[in-house]
């Protein structure tokens, strides 16, 4: 089954230039992220090929903005750790560019964010979490957190439209995020309105959490 996402990880710096370039690690295999996403050895393989072949690779953005791109990618490879990437930002040419280096040299950019379309994935109940077992990649952003919450909120809203039901996991941090405490949250996946109702004394709180989580759906 293809779902489009974005995965949304700590961007693990190795060293960034004067002029522009950066290298580091846009994924780590086998960590279990906040979507209780686990991304796989070889899950990076078939597209990389496929971006290869077509003399490719994917697009730098800037928060996910289409409309930005800041720079190039000069090299992605998968080995023992994860995704390895290398890009240049063309700070000589693009004044987001140059600001997006000031922010990667101060470190107030702490993430990326991969936009891709997962391929292949599977439930693992020993590990707690969903194995991504084969990722498309379309871009990698610099973003300004490590978790973008209105992507995984945009996310959790096309799933919801779909005919197909979106990782219930997915859905509990979408509650999170628009207000609802984890105890409301667990409730409210676990048994709807009512069950959230009776775990909640303050019944304003209730309202408000409510109301809410009807507002994105309003965007």
């Amino acid at each position: 089954m293809k779902t489009k996402s974005r995965l949304d990880i700590p961007f693990k710096i190795k060293s960034v230039s004067e002029t522009g370039e950066f290298e580091g690690y846009g994924s780590i295999f086998g960590n279990k992220d906040s979507y209780s996403d686990i991304v796989v050895k070889g899950a990076f393989e078939k597209s990389l090929k496929s971006h290869s072949e077509k003399e490719t690779l994917p697009a730098m953005l800037w928060q996910h903005k289409m409309d930005e791109p800041i720079g190039i990618y000069t090299e992605m490879k998968e080995d023992e750790t994860g995704l390895f990437v290398k890009g240049r930002l063309l700070i000589e040419d693009d004044p987001l560019a140059k600001r997006a280096h000031a922010h990667l040299k101060a470190g107030s950019i702490t993430g990326l964010s991969i936009g891709y379309v997962l391929e292949d994935y599977e439930y693992d109940k020993e590990k707690g979490g969903w194995l991504l077992k084969e990722i498309d990649l379309w871009e990698i952003s610099l973003v300004t957190f490590p978790a973008n919450e209105e992507a995984r909120i945009s996310d959790v809203k096309s799933a919801l439209m779909s005919d197909e039901l979106p990782q219930p996991s997915l859905v509990e941090k979408c509650l999170r995020d628009v207000g609802f405490s984890r105890k409301q949250s667990k409730a409210f996946m676990a048994d709807g309105y009512k069950a959230l109702r009776d775990a909640e004394e303050n019944e304003d709180e209730v309202r408000d959490s409510l109301e809410s989580l009807k507002s994105i759906f309003k965007k």
